[in-house]
């Protein structure tokens, strides 16, 4: 199977990652600012298809986050994921001059932990890092994780 990589991808092809692995759809507005915002973005196409992606969000400091890392399932073993957060790791590598240091944080939700760590990511304490917290802002009355929908975007 041919695999194109690519820096980019639409605000669109994005919204059909999302809802092919479950997730929500969002606004077209504030997925294309997300995407405008972002330091780095790769993207798997298999042939014109977008089927996986990972973005980048990096302070240009010393600060960056990993996120949005989705394949779609029957694209994953592969090696896709791995080729992505590699590539924004490669990016971030390029960055660095001596003495520089870049902390990069990545949530990785169920089973992926193990697959973070064998790119030398380490598992966060709180005794290390704090207790990770939230917050979902939205115009909607409802806003814990259960309920946050923020009005599923639909075109």
């Amino acid at each position: 199977m041919d695999i194109e990589y690519r820096d980019r991808i639409s605000a669109g092809e994005m919204n059909a990652l999302r809802k092919g692995i479950g997730f929500r759809q969002i606004h077209q507005e504030q997925l294309s600012a997300g995407l405008a915002g972002s330091a780095r973005t790769a993207a798997a196409y298999h042939g014109e298809q977008a089927v996986g992606m990972a973005r980048l969000l990096w302070d240009g400091g010393a600060t960056a986050l990993i996120t949005d890392v989705i394949v779609l399932p029957e694209y994953r073993g592969q090696g896709m994921e791995e080729r992505l957060v590699e590539s924004l790791l490669g990016f971030l590598r390029d960055q660095l001059r001596p003495g520089y240091g870049i902390q990069v944080d990545v949530k990785a939700w169920q089973g992926q932990a193990a697959f973070y760590e064998g790119l030398g990511f380490q598992l966060s304490t709180r005794e290390r890092r704090g207790t990770p917290m939230h917050i979902c802002l939205t115009d909607q009355i409802e806003i814990t994780d259960k309920c946050f929908r923020q009005g599923d975007y639909k075109e």
